[in-house]
């Protein structure tokens, strides 16, 4: 079934209506982006998004075969440019590092997905996810505050949550004795 044909039927099974966004996944040049996203019919769509109240998503990574990285969309230099960049994730085409950083991902520069603090703007930033390839592009998208409620199956919320607790054993270990570590990571992890 075409992409195009599920988003309507999603739409449809929530009252909802489908808009186009007619551009590519990426772009060949950051200067075409820019010039694109001047276009009135863009322009529309990317009010669209920014004022929607409700973004529903998923964390893209190659390890788990997701569509941006099996279609076609990265050649073998967009492939090692991310690898250098160490990106574990992506959302909506737009990739970030373990620590939730992604402006200077040099791929996104080219990228027709919008701005990750979107995500962390939303009344209901909603991820869902299943599978343990998907653990650190998601680990990295709670550290970066893109999502605020999570789907998350059960297998899957079990290896997360041992992982951070790993982490945070790790960290304690690690403190000088009588102190606990209190980094900036480690308390976006305990909220």
């Amino acid at each position: 079934m075409e992409i195009s044909t599920i988003r309507m039927a999603f739409a449809q099974n929530y009252g909802g209506r489908a808009h186009s966004f007619p551009v590519p996944a990426f772009f060949d040049y950051a200067d075409t982006r820019t010039a694109l996203w001047r276009e009135r019919s863009i322009k529309a769509i990317r009010t669209l998004q920014n004022d929607a109240a409700i973004l529903l998503f998923s964390i893209g990574a190659a390890e788990t075969g997701s569509h941006i990285h099996t279609g076609g969309y990265l050649d073998k230099q967009d492939q090692q440019d991310i690898r250098r960049d160490d990106v574990v994730g992506d959302i909506a085409t737009v990739f970030f590092r373990d620590d939730g950083s992604w402006r200077d991902v040099a791929l996104n520069a080219r990228s027709s997905g919008p701005d990750l603090d979107r995500f962390q703007r939303a009344a209901h930033s909603i991820c869902v996810v299943s599978g343990k390839g998907k653990i650190p592009g998601l680990r990295a998208a709670l550290l970066g505050g893109f999502i605020n409620e999570l789907v998350i199956d059960e297998p899957t919320a079990r290896l997360l949550v041992q992982q951070l607790d790993e982490d945070k054993n790790e960290a304690t270990s690690e403190a000088p004795a009588g102190k606990t570590a209190n980094n900036k990571t480690n308390r976006k992890r305990a909220k």
